[in-house]
């Protein structure tokens, strides 16, 4: 699913992120990304979904190298990729249903076909009733679930999570980590950077450590292993 092969990045300031890493990670996995501050779980997310290009090495996910595609191919990866942020990124004027409708729109997809997707994922995230809503007037969870159900409308294979619970109140973040527990028994693929130590020791998965740009530590069901 995804293959990591010698992976460094190193930003114009001279600054290297990343060091040289190798990793793997089969098809059907969630997988917790942890570190300290400043270690480069950013930048290695990034990488993931090509926002940032790597300086050397290979990032092969689903058989095709991404660091090597055109900026042209790149929009056509991303809707293979769901992307979960922290902070939401939703659009202010549209409804719940809307929001969720719009990255089914922009590739032209059929109207009736839209329909059925995000309801579809609006049971999922259990918000069937809030589909007329705006985001201005859901709770934080609410809004969270609802990025959550845009980043899978189009059924992607791998979901990057970039700090999903970072603005929630710990009973929020549980029913968070319920629904994307959910999307992964469907068989979606999860790389959830976190610095919740309470899920990450609770909700057993393979942690990912990440320091100084490196992997040091990868463990079948790990545990978070840093001061909270």
């Amino acid at each position: 699913m995804i293959q990591m092969n010698d992976v460094w990045k190193t930003y114009p300031n001279n600054v290297k992120a990343i060091n040289g890493i190798n990793i793997s990670i089969d098809k059907g996995e969630f997988v917790y990304v942890v570190g300290p501050s400043g270690a480069g779980k950013s930048t290695f997310i990034k990488l993931m979904y090509r926002e940032v290009k790597p300086t050397k090495g290979e990032i092969i996910i689903t058989g095709t190298n991404i660091g090597k595609m055109k900026e042209k191919e790149v929009p056509y990866l991303r809707r293979r990729i769901g992307v979960v942020f922290q902070d939401f990124r939703l659009l202010q004027q549209l409804t719940v249903y809307e929001n969720i409708a719009y990255a089914l729109e922009v590739i032209e997809e059929k109207g009736d076909v839209i329909k059925r997707k995000v309801m579809d994922v609006l049971e999922v995230v259990q918000l069937k009733n809030k589909a007329r809503s705006y985001p201005s007037e859901l709770s934080g969870g609410e809004q969270q679930r609802v990025a959550i159900a845009r980043a899978i409308v189009n059924s992607p294979e791998l979901l990057i999570a970039d700090e999903p619970t970072g603005n929630l109140d710990p009973d929020t973040s549980w029913g968070i980590m319920d629904v994307l527990d959910e999307i992964n028994h469907r068989g979606t693929t999860i790389l959830m950077a976190t610095h919740n130590k309470d899920i990450v020791n609770t909700i057993k998965k393979r942690v990912i450590a990440i320091e100084s740009g490196r992997i040091v530590r990868d463990e079948v069901r790990g545990n978070y292993g840093y001061e909270a």
